[in-house]
This record gives C-alpha cells, structure tokens and sequence, in this order.
C-alpha cells in the first residue's frame, strides 16, 4: 500500500451543510488517525490536487485519555490516537460523532456531557479551608471498583453509540451511571448519596436508559456501565421507597 485514500466530512461551521472531501496520503507502517490528519494539515491537498482548507479537528494527551479526538472512523466512534490505519478498512471514512454540536469538520462541543455531571452533582465536597486529616479507608474490593470507574474521560462514544441518545431524548448517557456510582461509594461523597440519586431519577436519568448495552462494546476504557446500571438502578428504588414514606 503506497497511499491511503481517506474521505473526510466536512463542515464550515455549526449552520453550515456538510459535504466530503477525499485526500490520498502516503502510507506508512504503525500510522494512526491522527497521523494522517497531521499530513493532511501539512498538505492540504485533496485527491483531486486542488488547494484546500486544512480539516480542523482536536487532539491533546495522544495517549487515549482526554477524549478529545473521538470521532466516527469508519461509522464507528472511537479515539483517533489509538485506532491504527493498519488495523480498519479502506478507504477510511472519518466523521464527526453526530450526538453532538460540530463546531467545525472534525470538531464538536461536549458541553452536554458536563451539563449532565453538574446535574448529579458528580464531584466530591471538600472543605479546603482547614486541615482536617486523613479522610476515612476504602475497603480493597470498594477501591478495585471505584479504580476502573474513575477511567472514564468523558470521551463521548457511549453517547454516539446509544440509541437511546438522540434529539428526541433527553437521556444523559450512559456515562453518568459509572460517575453517580462512582461518587456515591466515595466515603466523602457518599454523605450527597440521596441528592445525588434524585437528580439522576428525574427526566433524562436512569428510566431513559434501554439497557442496549452497546455503550458496553464501544468504551475504550473497559468501564463496567452494565454492573453500574443495575447498582444505580437498586439505589434508585430504595430511594424512591424512602422518598414515598418520608423515612430518613
């Protein structure tokens, strides 16, 4: 393989329509996605040796944990740092994922992703004002668990590929289960454990969820959202029951 023929959908601006733009890079062994953006930056030549606007798109850690390159490569929304132009098909396809805003070409706004995390209030409260020592020990099975939940990075691709994230939903994602779970097993946070389940019951929380599982096979991450479902889920209903009898 001398080149690789990559087609890439392109958008001016927010309002703007779409449209596809093809280039011809020269190939190289163990190139990712970014790599080939990089050259197309340098030479913004499309494969027909016309001049063109360099495809814009964002990229920062290069190591799959900011989560800012997600895009659609080859209809399926992954990281571009970490996806090899050796291991996908060809001619490869790049869009942006479309559960969110494109600001331009490749780049989109996930400002809904933190909207959400305020919704649940998914931080832990810490007085910095005085030193108060050490805060209380994690159990070792509690620590494993809160470990692989922490991993998440707001990447997007659960949203991409949850069919229940559309215009037509006001369902937060499937991210938000890992992160209420997360923070509620927190020994800090734990103490926000009901505020944090209420705002997660009203709607676009957990009843928007369709148990599709596909935020399972896409998380870059290995994030355990199905156990976090159902956890969250069994609190909720105890919540719910201690809302409806006004117990404390």
């Amino acid at each position: 393989m001398e080149n690789i023929h990559v087609i890439i959908e392109r958008q001016e601006g927010p309002n703007s329509k779409p449209y596809d733009e093809e280039f011809m890079v020269p190939y190289s062994p163990n190139m990712n996605i970014i790599s080939v953006l990089m050259y197309i930056r340098q030479n913004p030549v499309n494969k027909d040796g016309e001049n063109t606007i360099p495809v814009q798109w964002e990229m920062s850690c290069l190591e799959e944990v900011c989560g800012i390159c997600s895009m659609l490569i080859n209809d399926v929304p992954r990281q571009a740092c970490s996806t090899l132009v050796d291991k996908i098909e060809h001619p490869i396809h790049l869009k942006p994922m479309s559960t969110f805003p494109v600001v331009r070409d490749l780049i989109i706004d996930r400002e809904d992703m933190f909207d959400s995390l305020k919704r649940v209030k998914a931080w832990i409260p810490i007085d910095g004002t005085y030193d108060i020592g050490p805060g209380p020990r994690m159990n070792e099975k509690k620590r494993v668990m809160a470990y692989e939940l922490s991993k998440c990075f707001t990447c997007g691709v659960c949203l991409e590929a949850c069919p229940n994230v559309n215009d037509k939903s006001e369902f937060m994602g499937p991210f938000v289960f890992p992160q209420v779970r997360l923070k509620n097993a927190h020994p800090t946070g734990e103490m926000d454990k009901d505020e944090r389940i209420e705002g997660f019951i009203e709607d676009g929380g957990l009843q928007g969820c369709g148990n599709s599982q596909n935020c399972v096979q896409v998380c870059p991450k290995g994030i355990p959202i199905t156990t976090s479902i159902g956890a969250v889920n069994r609190e909720a209903t105890i919540q719910s029951f201690k809302s409806f009898f006004g117990a404390d």
